[in-house]
């Protein structure tokens, strides 16, 4: 849900404006993707320790992303699953991060700043995502040896 605003009539540049919740959403999908792919049980306290977030914060948003059809959740169940929409998010989350990180460890020789990381990782599209990639030359792991999840470009 990002919005136009001209910074001046007379020139071509835009400045876009994120939604801090959608932003937010995407976090929440991030958070789940990764404790489900470290094979453990995706509880109200496990998202809560990764997000650093109070656990009746992580129940008010399970709710939210259950009826915007992103989660399967109920209250009290300690295990919820991505519906397909909240699995593709999710991946694309942890795709975009494991790039950005490779990029800097490895191509720019910089230490990996997740602030940095988590600032752009969401606003990344596909075709931004896709030629970092190709120019990384499709790596298969991040610095931290987590899988990077394949694009449509290592297809090729």
């Amino acid at each position: 849900m990002l919005g136009t605003v001209s910074a001046n009539t007379d020139e071509d540049e835009e400045l876009f404006l994120g939604t801090a919740e959608s932003e937010h959403v995407e976090m929440y999908l991030k958070a789940i993707w990764h404790i489900r792919e470290r094979k453990e049980k995706v509880k109200v306290s496990s998202i809560a320790k990764i997000l650093n977030v109070r656990q009746p914060s992580v129940v008010q948003m399970l709710h939210k992303l259950n009826d915007a059809d992103l989660v399967e959740y109920s209250k009290g169940n300690s295990v919820m699953k991505l519906t397909p929409e909240g699995e593709q998010v999710g991946e694309r989350m942890m795709r975009n991060t494991r790039l950005l990180e490779v990029m800097m460890n490895e191509a720019l020789k910089i230490e990996i700043d997740e602030e940095m990381v988590c600032g752009i990782e969401h606003h990344m599209k596909e075709i931004f995502t896709d030629a970092l990639c190709t120019l990384l030359k499709h790596p298969r792991s991040c610095p931290h040896g987590y899988r990077i999840p394949p694009g449509k470009c290592c297809k090729k």
